[in-house]
């Protein structure tokens, strides 16, 4: 029996580390062909389905912003990521090595970043909003943020107290992070080897000084390399590969990435979906929820490729990828993105906000 009861906690904890990891970086400006730093966020949930809304300001001095919301978030309370009308922009990952998981006030990221967008400036705005919120905040995160300044840091923070990594601090000019904290028990944290994993994708970009959001959203959240065993699982002719810490994951329901005042968004499974760009002023229709349904349209599509990609559904059905039906949607959506990288770049460029259209 105890052996039992072992085995199904372990299974419950690797359950919930399945389910919340997240990936994420900053890069510094000049580290980018326009000068401005990238926040990006490959994100890890157990909501299979979001939207992005634009979230009008309602009082004096807020502002309004476009983020991502779980589907059915109807108030808009918790932002996952986004940017706003001041050219602001957060994220989060989830940190497991800050503090013991026992705090019964919890899971305020989102409402927190919602805040934020609504009324932060700069980075430094941030750290003032941290200080000034009660305690506890009800936060285990590493929160990425940037601002039109070109500043960009992140604030490991935990329920009463943050440490900064300043992105201009950093000798590579970008920072990665996943779901353990620097700052925090180093015996402890998730996503060690997918940071390793991002690490070795980005190394490139970086010294050509080129990093894109397609560097991101085209490349990292694509990618089934694994750092430990040296390559990238999509080059290998096996019919079926093992899910196991890689960038995308079973759980991954959005690749973003904030480039200015653009939220260059990868709805769903990343490897089975597309770029279509939001801003504050825009959002597509296939990224905004559905009236009837709370939900994105093409969100839906995606989440039903992703059954396709993996479509063992009894017993660990969920750890096992159709690497063929995975590279055939990998390589379609890719050049999609690409196409709308483009269309949206000239129509940018041109001061055409309203961006529209799209393929589907």
């Amino acid at each position: 029996m105890k052996t039992i009861a072992a085995f199904l906690l372990a299974l419950s904890l690797l359950c919930h580390v399945y389910v919340v990891a997240c990936t994420s970086a900053i890069v510094g400006g000049h580290l980018t062909p326009d000068g401005r730093p990238l926040l990006w966020k490959h994100r890890d949930t157990g909501t299979e389905h979001n939207f992005v809304a634009r979230v009008a300001a309602q009082f004096p001095g807020e502002a309004d912003f476009v983020a991502l919301f779980n589907a059915g978030d109807t108030l808009l309370r918790e932002a996952w990521i986004g940017v706003n009308s001041h050219g602001f922009a957060v994220m989060n990952t989830a940190s497991y090595n800050l503090a013991p998981d026992t705090a019964s006030y919890r899971d305020m990221e989102g409402v927190i970043m919602a805040r934020a967008l609504k009324s932060c400036r700069t980075v430094a705005d941030f750290a003032i909003l941290l200080d000034t919120l009660p305690k506890p905040l009800g936060v285990q995160a590493n929160f990425g943020v940037i601002d039109s300044l070109g500043n960009g840091a992140y604030f490991e923070t935990g329920d009463y107290g943050y440490t900064i990594y300043d992105v201009a601090d950093s000798p590579e000019g970008y920072i990665i992070r996943t779901n353990y904290s620097c700052s925090g028990d180093s015996t402890c944290g998730y996503g060690y080897i997918r940071l390793q994993n991002a690490e070795a994708l980005i190394r490139p970009f970086v010294e050509a000084g080129k990093v894109t959001p397609e560097t991101f959203t085209e490349c990292l959240s694509r990618s089934f390399y694994h750092s430990l065993l040296g390559r990238d699982m999509l080059d290998c002719t096996d019919r079926w590969i093992v899910d196991q810490d890689f960038i995308p994951r079973y759980s991954s329901s959005a690749s973003v990435v904030v480039d200015g005042g653009v939220m260059w968004t990868v709805i769903g499974y990343p490897p089975c979906s597309y770029v279509l760009p939001a801003t504050v002023e825009y959002v597509p229709a296939q990224l905004a929820a559905d009236p009837a349904t709370g939900r994105s349209a093409l969100c839906d599509t995606v989440v039903a490729r992703k059954h396709e990609v993996f479509p063992v559904k009894r017993g660990s059905g969920q750890h096992y990828i159709d690497a063929v039906r995975l590279k055939l949607y990998c390589d379609s959506c890719r050049s999609v993105s690409l196409d709308n990288y483009r269309e949206y770049r000239d129509r940018l460029s041109r001061g055409d906000f309203r961006l529209g259209g799209g393929h589907d």
